[in-house]
């Protein structure tokens, strides 16, 4: 039986400090793939990997897109990428950005529960706002453990803060006891069962969908006019583009999508989802 040997730790505004803390503290052979997610502006240039490398025995790279997951490895979100946990394999999205950021932590956190269930631990450290918040209810209501750093210790408790408004934390600790937990936690047979994939989680749409749902090939239109109007009208454009793709299932995960987008959900239109490179 596995232990919990997913990993998934979101951070923010002073979580560099915790971080480096946790990687030092890590053993080299811990059993399980760890997946970290700052946020970072989406042009900058993110030396976290070399940090951790610096700091700790693990070794830290940014994700690649369809890369195989390995344990004892630490996974970095890349600057202006959603880093989502699948089966197996890791994908790089630049689906909308969620809570006004993109790499968030939410996507990372809900896609780990969803193909994970109760082997993933869910960490929040020191940051502002509210990322991770609801992945980490996602996490729990799978059956995985929720761990948070004690907001006195942390440089900005925001984050801690309402992670802890917002679940049934199972573990709350200063950043210098994180690390000997998850690794305590990994060596651990998961003895819980994988709660229900709920009826949020099962209608969310898969992020990833959301990079096919552009244009078709050809299509041209007016460009949609700023402000509300323009964002209902663009919200409108990607729900018929995607009704016109495969069916029933479509159309419910487009009705989401759509929903989502003039909720302020997803803060960005799907239609503004570029290749960059």
């Amino acid at each position: 039986m596995p232990g919990h040997d997913i990993i998934v730790i979101g951070a923010s505004s002073g979580g560099i400090e915790a971080l480096t803390e946790v990687a030092a503290r890590l053993p080299e052979d811990i059993p399980a793939a760890l997946f970290v997610v700052v946020h970072v502006a989406p042009r900058s240039v993110s030396v976290l990997p070399e940090i951790l490398n610096r700091t700790g025995p693990l070794t830290a790279a940014h994700a690649r897109d369809n890369e195989k997951i390995k344990s004892g490895r630490i996974y970095v979100a890349p600057p202006d990428f959603h880093m989502l946990v699948t089966n197996g394999a890791i994908r790089l999205v630049r689906g909308p950005k969620e809570n006004n950021t993109r790499p968030a932590i939410d996507p990372t956190f809900r896609t780990a529960a969803r193909n994970y269930g109760a082997r993933v631990v869910g960490v929040i450290l020191s940051g502002a706002l509210d990322d991770g918040a609801s992945g980490l209810r996602a996490i729990k209501e799978r059956g995985g453990l929720a761990v948070v750093q004690d907001p006195l210790d942390a440089l900005f408790p925001d984050m801690p803060q309402n992670a802890l408004a917002a679940v049934a934390v199972d573990h709350v600790l200063p950043m210098a006891e994180i690390a000997p937990l998850l690794d305590r936690l990994a060596r651990e047979p998961v003895s819980a069962t994988n709660g229900n994939v709920t009826e949020e989680l099962q209608k969310e749409p898969d992020i990833g969908a959301l990079d096919r749902l552009s244009r078709a090939p050809g299509e041209r239109r007016a460009r949609a006019p700023a402000g509300r109007a323009g964002e209902e009208q663009r919200a409108e454009e990607a729900y018929y583009r995607s009704l016109r793709r495969e069916g029933a299932e479509s159309a419910e995960q487009a009705e989401t999508i759509k929903k989502l987008l003039l909720s302020g959900k997803l803060s960005e239109p799907v239609d503004k989802i570029e290749e960059r490179e």
